[in-house]
C-alpha cells in the first residue's frame, strides 16, 4: 500500500495551524486590557472629556487595565456610557492588541434653561447637564419650565437652531404659566408672542416680514409687544 505523503503532510499542517490558532486565541483572551482610547464623533466642543469617559469605564471594572479580555463585558460598558446624560451614543470594542476603544457621540445642546435650576435641552428634547469644560452659545429659556414637559420649548429651540434669521436675532425663549411662548430679540425692546406651537412656520415667516419692513422704516423701537399668535396676523402694541 503506497503511503500518501502529500495527504499526511496536509493533515499535519492543518493540525499545526489549528493548534497555533487555538494557542494564540487562548493567549489573546487572557491578555490584559491596556489604557482605554476614546474617540469623539461629530462636534469638536467637548462637554465631556476623554478622562471623564475613561473614569466611567474604569468605575465598572476596578483596575480596568489589569482585567483579562475574556472577562470583559462590552455591553455593560456601552450601557454605562449611554446612561451618562451628556452622551447620546457609544460603541465600545477591543482591538487585537488588547486596547479598549470607545467611539462616543455627545449630545448637542440647542437651548439653556435658566430658571431656579440650569441645564441644557438637547436636539432630541431631552435633559442635558451643564458642563464645566465648555459652555454652549445657545438661547436662554426662562419662565415656567418643567424638565418632563419640554415639547413646546424644544420645538421653538429647534426652529431657532435651524433658521439663520432666528439664530442671529433670538437670544431668549420665554414660557409663561399657561405654556404660552415668547421670543426676545437682540437689540429690540419688544416681546414676540408666539402663543402655542401651532402654525409655527407661518408665525416665523410673519415675524421675518414684520422685522424686515420695520427695520426699513426704522420703527422697531416703537413697539412693546409683537403678537403672532393669531393666524395670518401681526398685532403690534406700541410703547
Amino acid at each position: 500500500m503506497q503511503i500518501k505523503w502529500y495527504q499526511i503532510k496536509m493533515i499535519l499542517l492543518l493540525g499545526l495551524v489549528t493548534f497555533l490558532c487555538a494557542f494564540a486565541s487562548g493567549r489573546n483572551a487572557k491578555r490584559n486590557i491596556v489604557k482605554p482610547k476614546i474617540k469623539f464623533l461629530g462636534e469638536n466642543n467637548l462637554f465631556i472629556t476623554s478622562e471623564n469617559v475613561s473614569k466611567l469605564l474604569i468605575q465598572n471594572y476596578v483596575g480596568l487595565e489589569n482585567v483579562p479580555k475574556e472577562t470583559l463585558d462590552l455591553n455593560v460598558l456601552e450601557n454605562t456610557l449611554k446612561s451618562n446624560a451628556m452622551i447620546k451614543s457609544a460603541e465600545v470594542y477591543l482591538a487585537v492588541n488588547g486596547t479598549l476603544k470607545a467611539n462616543v457621540e455627545q449630545k448637542t445642546p440647542i437651548a439653556r434653561v435658566n430658571t431656579n435650576v440650569s441645564y441644557y435641552i438637547d436636539t432630541d428634547g431631552e435633559y442635558m447637564p451643564l458642563s464645566s469644560n465648555f459652555s454652549a452659545r445657545v438661547p436662554f429659556v426662562t419662565g415656567y419650565v418643567e424638565k418632563n414637559n419640554l415639547k413646546g420649548v424644544h420645538t421653538v429651540a429647534q426652529k431657532v437652531m435651524n433658521d439663520d434669521f432666528l439664530k442671529t436675532h433670538v437670544f431668549e425663549i420665554h414660557q409663561d404659566q399657561n405654556h404660552k411662548l415668547y421670543l426676545k430679540l437682540r437689540q429690540c425692546d419688544f416681546m414676540v408672542k408666539l402663543g402655542d406651537i401651532n402654525f409655527i412656520e407661518r408665525k416665523i415667516n410673519n415675524l421675518k416680514a414684520f422685522y424686515k419692513k420695520s427695520s426699513k422704516e426704522k420703527t422697531l423701537n416703537q413697539y412693546s409687544v409683537v403678537n403672532l399668535q393669531f393666524e395670518n396676523q401681526v398685532i403690534c402694541t406700541k410703547i
